[in-house]
């Protein structure tokens, strides 16, 4: 994506690993899968990583499971890129899905973790206007 362009809505517009130790495994995808990564500030108590292709571009986030995201599973997690996050969080729980972590604030918008009917957790995303 360059610089400045938004994803559409209705489009994966990241994807996250959530693990217990992120630092530990970074190694893994740096070897694996061919990647580099970057270290993202946690508000000075930890890093979490950006991982990226052999472009230098960014494919995903490596993150510990810890602050905002303790309580997230180990898998990876898709963004959903919405226009309307509050309309959207309703219409899920409305057809069976539920809320695993509530709206907060995230690069540059907003996002909430839900879990579909069958058991998936997925995000939805809202960037800023």
């Amino acid at each position: 994506m360059s610089e400045g362009q938004r994803p559409a809505p209705g489009s994966i517009g990241w994807c996250d690993l959530t693990v217990a130790d992120a630092s530990a495994l970074k190694g893994f995808y740096e070897a694996v899968a061919g990647w580099s990564s970057e270290g993202h500030d946690m508000g000075g108590e930890y890093e979490d990583f950006v991982m990226k292709d052999s472009t230098g571009a960014p494919v995903g986030g490596l993150c510990h499971a810890r602050g905002v995201n303790e309580g997230v599973p180990a898998q990876w997690l898709l963004y959903v890129v919405v226009e309307d996050l509050d309309a959207q969080v309703a219409e899920a729980e409305s057809r069976g899905g539920a809320v695993v972590v509530p709206k907060r604030s995230a690069g540059g918008g907003s996002m909430a973790v839900l879990r579909d009917p069958a058991g998936a957790l997925f995000a939805l995303y809202q960037g800023d206007a």
